[in-house]
């Protein structure tokens, strides 16, 4: 097998040492497939990278205002957070609002990503507790979107439950795949996880990016849509945190791309100046590849200019670093997107 012609390359010095398949679909917010990179209708789970259509209830349910929720806890309904402070007093507020605590959170827990967060926890010789979930955020957005419509929120985690069914009803119109056709399991956190083509997909962020192309949405559903996205932009730390590809990707890009990752490889992103929504799957899973494979993507678009690309240079040619911070490597991209249709 000739390892030099894979589309991302990881180097340990001058050798490749290991490669990683990608698959990609460009899509238009309007449904033409843009231009693609291996299998454009590979079915995949699109883990986290989902949340902010699993967040769109809150908004349509009217939550928003029953509570007084703010934008910016908005965008943590929509984040895979690292578990810093103020991801986790942020949550905090939230279930105060809304009159529940911690013990309804359904999302299990785990070390957080913020290292710092959790050596400070050791320290004072507390426990972890559900907020420390990278998807706490979710979690209590659905409990608010439940309490706002009387939905149980003992059972809000179920896949028969009213609040989870909605959300299949959203993933399905926007994505332009039918509701019968998405196949569910369980994601990491315990609620169901939704497997559709990677075209749908990137549909499905080309609406989120830029609603008005998308013509048959509905007022409501635009609107709905414009308020996540701008939430997640305007408060990019919340729907990552700091030093995530995520975060520093909207920030360098000024609020024109909305961009959430997913677990196993899954990466999407949206430009809402052009309406184009890209979904990315590393076949093996490996996230390593992924933040490689978008930047790349996004160069090979012309999304963007010099200076962003500057900025997140790390996160383009990514460094392989050893036990002492020194770069011994880099993951490249080695690929080319074939081009279909013009936007």
């Amino acid at each position: 097998m000739d390892h030099t012609t894979k589309p991302v390359k990881v180097f340990r010095g001058d050798y490749i040492e290991s490669t990683h398949d990608v698959h990609i679909a460009v899509v238009s917010a309007k449904g033409n497939l843009l231009a693609y990179f291996g299998d454009a209708n590979r079915l995949t789970f699109a883990r986290s990278s989902m949340k902010p259509f699993q967040a769109l209830p809150v908004v349509e349910s009217g939550a928003m205002e029953m509570f007084g929720l703010t934008e910016r806890e908005l965008s943590l309904f929509c984040a895979s957070h690292s578990g810093e402070p103020f991801h986790r007093q942020t949550v905090a507020e939230v279930l105060e609002k809304i009159n529940l605590s911690v013990e309804d959170l359904q999302c299990g827990t785990h070390v957080p990503r913020d290292r710092e967060s959790y050596h400070e926890l050791i320290k004072s010789g507390g426990e972890l507790t559900p907020s420390y979930s990278n998807c706490s955020g979710k979690h209590a957005g659905m409990l608010a979107g439940c309490v706002a419509q009387n939905y149980a929120t003992r059972t809000y985690r179920e896949l028969n439950h009213p609040y989870q069914q909605q959300i299949i009803d959203y993933i399905a119109e926007i994505s332009g795949y039918s509701r019968e056709r998405i196949a569910t399991s369980v994601d990491g956190c315990g609620v169901p996880v939704h497997r559709i083509p990677l075209y749908h997909l990137a549909l499905a962020f080309g609406r989120l990016a830029k609603p008005s192309d998308w013509k048959q949405g509905g007022d409501a559903r635009q609107k709905a849509l414009n308020r996540v996205s701008d939430a997640m932009t305007d408060y990019p730390d919340m729907v990552a945190g700091t030093r995530r590809f995520d975060t520093d990707l909207m920030k360098a890009y000024q609020g024109r791309i909305v961009a959430k990752g997913g677990a196993e490889g899954v990466h999407c992103f949206g430009d809402k100046k052009t309406g184009i929504g890209v979904a990315l799957k590393v076949d093996d899973g490996n996230a390593r590849a992924t933040n490689v494979a978008a930047m790349h993507v996004l160069k090979a678009l012309k999304i963007g200019n010099q200076a962003i690309y500057a900025e997140l240079s790390d996160y383009s040619n990514a460094p392989v670093l050893n036990a002492r911070d020194e770069k011994i490597g880099v993951i490249e991209p080695n690929f080319e997107l074939t081009v279909v249709n013009s936007l």
